[in-house]
């Protein structure tokens, strides 16, 4: 680090506190973007291949040009009306698999989960909640509360159970994926026994259709719509937050919960389909979405405003004119096919995922046990230095994650790919 960015960490510092959190060893000053390029104050450039909320790229004109033509306009609270708010409602509820939707408008994807599970307790009338036994789905009391990707101060509630989720690579043991999906569902079934024994009723099942904090495990046929049934039999509805899988980056539709063949009774969206800009959104069916406006005089001051709704609408215009699902599959079928090809020369990779614009590499010391690989810290510190940005997830913290703008091209991709071999190569010595 420079002096200026030295002294901007500890005036941050005093400002944010020390806990607040920054990526990589040496953090990055970055001061601008392009598509899926970011700069850092010296002007050198870095390939993102990490930050999924600018979904269409960073600062893609068409978005910038749509909310700076609104903000200059008018940006006002949503009791009021405005075409922006209601064309956009229109067009997004128009993506899902309902045949009459409505929407509840928020700012964040905390908030959009938050309602879902107020929605979904007062459907209900249960409090119950079933999630994955590694996720994070926002920081709200209730969210932090259930969320068990790191640690947080709040105890795990008496109204919730975890499920684990199945993944092949470490789970197989010689089963059929049958067998697995049965295996993990007699799980979830217990949960949810363990919940009625307490007197508790369920409310919902909270889930990312990805299993994107569990780091992207193949999935097992049969088990989330197994999953999902279950829930449904005993009461409960099913919530599909999209915050990180949604708007086409599966590459096979515009949902996640879409590739199983599921329609979940609520989906949750957050800050990506913005590109950034602060909107989230609660998506029912049009009955559940009007009767708890209703009952529940519920309103989101600035949920939904002018400006945000202008981005949004840009973005969704961005996916369809630049074909950005079928990129997503194409960029996605490359990357995969190559990463495959890493794997035959690395051994420290144990595992290649692969789902349209989401890649992930599981690092393990050893391909027998595979026993998690202590390295993928160094690896994503490694890659930043030589100019490329991704992260790591996992329960083992040893996945490599990387969720690219969905403009991210093949081209870009060999870039990642080669930096990737060249250090897999470094860290192994």
């Amino acid at each position: 680090m420079n002096d200026d960015d030295r002294s901007l960490l500890e005036r941050r510092k005093k400002v944010l506190g020390t806990g607040t959190p920054l990526f990589y060893d040496q953090p990055l000053h970055l001061v601008r973007g392009e598509g899926a390029w970011v700069f850092d104050a010296q002007g050198r450039r870095y390939l993102d291949v990490y930050n999924n909320v600018p979904h269409v790229g960073h600062c893609h004109p068409h978005v910038v040009e749509a909310a700076s033509r609104q903000l200059a306009a008018l940006n006002i609270n949503t009791r009021y009306l405005h075409d922006n708010v209601v064309d956009y409602a229109e067009r997004l509820t128009a993506t899902t698999d309902y045949a009459q939707a409505g929407v509840f408008f928020t700012c964040t994807g905390t908030e959009s989960n938050e309602l879902a599970l107020r929605i979904a307790r007062h459907v209900t009338g249960g409090t119950g909640i079933i999630a994955s036994s590694f996720n994070y789905h926002g920081n709200s009391a209730v969210l932090a509360s259930i969320c068990t990707a790191f640690p947080v101060p709040e105890a795990f509630p008496d109204f919730a159970r975890l499920v684990q989720v199945p993944d092949p690579y470490r789970h197989r043991q010689g089963r059929t994926d049958a067998d697995l999906a049965n295996h993990y569902l007699d799980e979830a079934r217990a949960a949810i026994a363990s919940l009625q024994a307490d007197g508790v009723k369920l409310a919902a099942l909270l889930i990312d259709p990805s299993f994107a904090n569990e780091g992207l495990p193949e999935y097992v046929p049969g088990y989330l719509a197994g999953l999902v049934d279950m829930v449904r039999a005993a009461g409960g509805i099913v919530i599909a937050d999209e915050v990180q899988s949604g708007f086409g980056r599966t590459g096979a539709a515009m949902w996640a919960h879409q590739y199983h063949g599921i329609v979940p009774d609520i989906i949750t969206t957050g800050k990506p389909m913005g590109n950034g800009f602060p909107i989230g959104s609660v998506i029912s069916t049009y009955d559940v979405i009007d009767e708890f406006g209703r009952s529940a005089n519920y309103f989101n001051t600035f949920g939904g405003n002018p400006v945000a709704t202008a981005a949004g609408a840009a973005v969704l215009d961005v996916i369809e004119n630049e074909g950005l699902i079928a990129n997503a599959a194409r960029v996605g079928a490359y990357v995969g096919e190559r990463m495959n090809g890493l794997m035959a020369r690395h051994e420290i990779i144990g595992n290649v995922r692969c789902r349209g614009m989401f890649f992930g590499l599981e690092l393990v010391a050893d391909r027998a046990t595979k026993a998690p690989s202590p390295l993928a810290g160094k690896v994503v510190n490694a890659m930043k230095d030589k100019g490329v940005l991704l992260s790591r997830i996992g329960p083992f913290d040893n996945i490599l994650k990387m969720r690219p703008s969905m403009v991210f091209t093949c081209e870009q991709a060999d870039i990642l790919l080669a930096a990737l071999d060249e250090t897999l190569e470094e860290v192994a010595r």
